[in-house]
């Protein structure tokens, strides 16, 4: 059946035959995005949901949201979908960062043409019939020094357009690399410096706990006297009331906002002051851009559903197509591994250790550490995904780590999964033959070469003889059809292990006259998806 994707805002028509071209069921209602009520009782029907930012992706709807896998932003922000929520639920949420980063950054340019030059101010004036030449003096941006607040992707663009303009750009940005820096051909400073020193500043940051307010009353009492700052980011990172009182004051010469604390923004501090110009969040606003992030994120979401690549994900490690093609095989054996030693494991779990060998160690690890721990929670919760996985664990205060290493053995790569306990450590390690079908070559130190089955029964015992004949005459005796069978022990007279491969679920009366004939250390049943 084709996946169904709705799209709730307004989108571009070329976004909606994308999906219906490349196979996805797509139902276009662009004004239910603005209906809660009408969204939640249809959203149990989606896999998909293509979004603006009318519609708001909320808990509350999320919970409705039965058959949900991606939700896709065409844009930038998400202050409107709950992403924790979303990860909880395993669904993926995607944004288009790149599709409107030339236009919302040539707004911030503008916007600081405009309050340099007065020109809201002089157009109104003009087109009253005013003629007002010396009451409109401005400034030149050449020469001036920028500080820009976030050197990313449309802060570098800003960047880029200012260094053109002849300003000297200064950026404040901790993820901002010397190497990125010299590239851009800015000078990297901390924020205090640039506090001090910018005569301009424009900001290009998320709007997170820690930039919230990054421009607070104590910062703006610190701006370098005449300073104009610009915000075609996110609303809430300038503490309007105290801008406002630095632009009555003269302290700050001038401010250029696009976006506000509260949107719409139909009141705010810095309305009707004259050296402000404001402009109603259209950083995104071209035509342009308009069709570049509708068209992605109809790729995007169709990559995903169809083909399981993921990118530009918020709560997801990113996948190529070619990756999901090339991984698709060891993804499954990873979730295999985490499943068998999660299913084995009954005390709470401390660490979850995996070491990848060989090939794998050049794979994307996040992706692949995602499906372990989706493996291993799945015992405790079915539902549980590649998104929601790595969220439980983190609530559960379980410590991850991966270490990488070149090929060891005789496999051209394997992955190692070892679950780390109060009380011991377990461990299983598997590799994926040339058939593409994962294996399991190695429990507790032992090796094998297990197939991995739907239903499966997982002894051990001490290497002695009778152990097949009483798992044979055990299963046969009580309807249980054994379809294969694997061994493995240490040494002579060690430590040994027996998994039997069954047709269907056994059930546990069967498993305690296994236990109760005490030649095993440990019975199990195990169960796999095989989809």
């Amino acid at each position: 059946m084709a996946p169904r994707v709705l799209i709730s805002d307004e989108l571009s028509p070329a976004a909606v035959q994308i999906f219906k071209d490349r196979g996805v069921e797509v139902d276009y209602q662009p004004k239910l995005g603005k209906d809660k009520d009408a969204l939640l009782a249809v959203i149990g029907n989606y896999d998909g949901l293509a979004i603006r930012s009318a519609t708001k992706a909320t808990e509350k709807l999320l919970a409705s949201a039965s058959n949900l896998k991606v939700i896709g932003r065409a844009g930038i922000g998400v202050d409107n979908v709950d992403i924790p929520a979303a990860s909880k639920k395993g669904i993926i949420v995607m944004n288009t960062p790149f599709g409107n980063s030339i236009t919302t950054a040539e707004h911030a340019i503008a916007m600081m043409m405009a309050v340099a030059r007065q020109i809201p101010e002089a157009n109104a004036s003009t087109h009253a019939g005013k003629w007002e030449k010396s009451r409109f003096m401005g400034v030149e941006l050449t020469g001036k020094t920028l500080g820009v607040i976030g050197a990313g992707n449309i802060g570098g663009i800003v960047c880029d357009r200012a260094r053109g303009l002849k300003m000297k750009v200064i950026a404040f940005d901790p993820f901002l690399g010397e190497e990125r820096a010299n590239q851009l051909g800015v000078e990297k400073v901390e924020l205090e410096d640039l506090l001090r020193r910018a005569d301009f500043i424009t900001l290009h940051v998320p709007l997170t706990d820690q930039t919230r307010n990054i421009l607070s009353r104590e910062a703006i009492a610190k701006l370098k006297p005449g300073v104009r700052i610009v915000n075609c980011a996110r609303g809430g990172l300038v503490d309007e009331e105290a801008l406002a009182e630095a632009l009555k004051s003269g302290h700050v010469a001038g401010a250029a906002f696009d976006v506000f604390a509260v949107e719409p923004a139909t009141d705010s501090p810095l309305f009707g002051l004259p050296n402000v110009v404001v402009t109603p969040h259209l950083g995104a606003s071209t035509t342009e851009a308009q069709e570049n992030v509708a068209l992605q994120v109809a790729e995007q979401m169709s990559d995903y559903l169809l083909t399981g690549a993921v990118t530009n994900a918020l709560n997801m490690p990113s996948v190529t197509a070619d990756e999901a093609r090339v991984m698709g095989p060891w993804i499954k054996l990873a979730g295999h591994l985490g499943n068998f030693v999660g299913q084995m494991t009954d005390e709470p779990i401390k660490a979850i250790n995996v070491l990848y060998d060989g090939i794998t160690s050049t794979m994307n690890l996040a992706a692949l550490n995602c499906a372990v721990i989706a493996g291993i929670m799945r015992r405790a919760n079915p539902d549980v995904n590649l998104v929601s996985a790595p969220v439980i664990a983190r609530e559960r205060g379980i410590q991850i780590s991966t270490t990488r290493q070149d090929q060891s053995g005789m496999f051209e790569g394997y992955i190692k999964v070892t679950v780390v306990t109060e009380a011991r450590e377990r461990s299983v390690a598997g590799t994926v033959f040339s058939d593409g079908k994962p294996r399991f070559i190695q429990i507790k130190g032992i090796t094998v070469d297990a197939e991995i089955g739907a239903n499966m029964v997982y002894t051990t015992n001490e290497d002695v003889p009778g152990i097949i004949g009483t798992l044979g005459q055990t299963m046969g005796q009580n309807g249980v059809n054994i379809a294969n069978f694997t061994l493995g022990r240490s040494a002579r007279g060690g430590e040994a292990i027996a998994i039997l491969y069954v047709d269907d679920p056994v059930p546990e009366p069967v498993l305690d006259k296994l236990r109760g004939t005490g030649m095993f250390q440990q019975v199990k049943a195990l169960a796999f998806d095989m989809a």
